[in-house]
């Protein structure tokens, strides 16, 4: 027997404990790596981070200014010399939110804690290198696209109603206005000597002024629905836009049976007593038949149609500055296809009812993806964020495209006609802006019980060229063109005298 014959078996042992070793360190390098560079900077900005909530009792915010240059908040002292945030305007509530030193933050001012107080810095290589929290006494500025003469005009415009309106640019995705009613006076809740009693008021409020409509309110969304089964039936092929079903003049006057459910529809003018010729789809669109599009939506198929709206963000909160809440088209659970439980929940669905339910900012960004020739932008509030160490623009970003250009201006003009069109105009009265061709819809959203439908409208302008997209809705007021489309036209009418002279 050799002599190191007994050794082998240890050193052999030796060499994988070594090679274990060195794995384990491999995994705790790339791990330690992995959340101290990688992941680093998003601990740095999150709003729990302690060194953000130190920096926020201390430090004299940042200053926020709208796309004018327009300053939206500013510093006061109390009388202990500790900073505390006015703001500018009551319409700004829910899009800046606040910063209580009893009640904590919301809005913009907890989104961009971090940068506000200065414990991140605008230069990307400062996280990087720096550490978290490397910088507590630098504060950056935020610009926002936000022009506070349309967000005032936005507010006032819904008055007393409880609602929401969001305008956009369909090209960059920049955020005009992100209105929600009613509003209430962050300046107080951020004021201690009047904090408590704000924030008695406001928190107990049977209205939920705290909650922002725009981006976490869920609402049917009636008609305007049909904007996104038209992008589904059309990038399907499922129809075409010389597409009419022979059934529908007829069911509009004994209802289309599906599945032993009868879809109803008002009577419309040009479609006569069941002999008239069946709408083709640009006319289904300008006179908003529910038969026609239950009919699309059953051509389309639940998978395809809980797909192409998954893909305008449905299903899941939207990739923006403050939190959102998702859209869907069902509640889900259903074997019918896409979660639909059966054909009558499609059929309804497809025209907006059913269990669908959208957010207005949603609804903004499907109005903007087919202004913008069927591309879907990232939405985004914040510009620039400016401070000592440079300034960081955000850039606009393409999310996905939903349909092709040609599909999408096939919608457009349909969408036209529906606001400019002999029939569409009854629908959307004030939507129109003069001399400036418009697209849009309008939606009726009805309710369980005896509730009042939500009023929506949604739409583009200039047609040929879209520069601003808009989602109206306003709770409980009708139907779409009693509040949403007058309210609408109003504000793109200011946009085109003000922010896109």
């Amino acid at each position: 027997m050799n002599a190191t014959d007994g050794l082998r078996p240890v050193s052999g042992n030796v060499l994988r404990v070594g090679r274990v070793l060195t794995v384990a360190f491999a995994v705790l390098a790339v791990g330690a790596g992995y959340w101290q560079v990688i992941r680093a900077p998003e601990f740095d900005r999150a709003p729990d981070n302690p060194a953000v909530i130190a920096a926020g009792r201390s430090v004299a915010r940042g200053i926020i200014r709208d796309r004018d240059g327009t300053v939206l908040v500013t510093n006061a002292r109390d009388v202990n010399g500790d900073p505390y945030r006015k703001y500018a305007d009551r319409s700004l509530s829910t899009v800046l939110g606040y910063v209580s030193r009893q009640y904590g933050t919301a809005g913009l001012e907890r989104a961009y804690s971090a940068e506000l107080t200065g414990a991140v810095s605008t230069d990307p290589l400062g996280g990087l290198f720096g550490g978290s929290g490397a910088s507590t006494v630098r504060p950056d500025d935020l610009s926002l696209a936000l022009s506070l003469p349309l967000q005032r005009a936005a507010v006032k415009a819904l008055g007393a109603s409880r609602g929401a309106v969001v305008m956009l640019d369909p090209a960059t995705g920049e955020i005009l206005a992100l209105a929600s009613t009613p509003t209430f006076d962050a300046s107080a809740i951020a004021n201690p000597a009047t904090a408590a009693g704000a924030w008695g008021q406001v928190s107990t409020d049977p209205a939920t002024p705290l909650l922002d409509r725009a981006t976490l309110g869920q609402y049917v969304p009636g008609s305007v629905f049909k904007i996104v089964t038209s992008i589904a039936a059309l990038a399907t092929g499922a129809i075409g836009p010389a597409t009419s079903y022979p059934q529908q003049p007829g069911a509009e006057r004994d209802g289309l049976l599906v599945s032993g459910y009868r879809v109803r529809d008002g009577h419309h003018p040009f479609t006569g007593s069941g002999t008239a010729a069946p709408l083709r789809f640009d006319e289904a669109i300008e006179v908003s038949c529910n038969i026609y599009f239950a009919l699309t939506g059953l051509a389309v198929g639940g998978e395809r149609l809980a797909e192409s709206a998954a893909s305008l963000g449905f299903g899941a909160p939207l990739p923006f500055d403050l939190p959102t809440a998702g859209s869907q088209v069902t509640n889900g659970g259903g074997s019918f296809g896409g979660g639909f439980s059966d054909d009558v929940e499609l059929a309804n669905a497809a025209y907006g009812q059913a269990q669908t339910l959208v957010t207005p900012l949603q609804m903004a960004l499907v109005a903007g993806a087919v202004a913008n020739g069927g591309v879907l932008m990232k939405p985004h509030l914040v510009t620039g964020i400016s401070g000592p160490d440079g300034t960081r623009t955000v850039a606009p970003e393409a999310w996905r495209r939903v349909i092709s250009n040609e599909g999408a201006q096939t919608i457009a003009a349909a969408m036209e006609r529906a606001v400019e069109g002999r029939w569409g105009r009854l629908f959307t009265p004030g939507a129109a802006v003069p001399g400036i061709p418009t697209a849009g819809k309008s939606g009726t959203a009805e309710l369980e019980g005896t509730l009042q439908p939500h009023s929506w409208f949604i739409g583009f302008a200039p047609v040929d060229h879209p520069r601003v997209a808009i989602a109206v809705l306003v709770e409980g007021s009708g139907s779409g063109g009693q509040r949403a489309s007058p309210i609408a036209g109003s504000l793109l009418r200011l946009f085109f005298a003000t922010v896109g002279r």
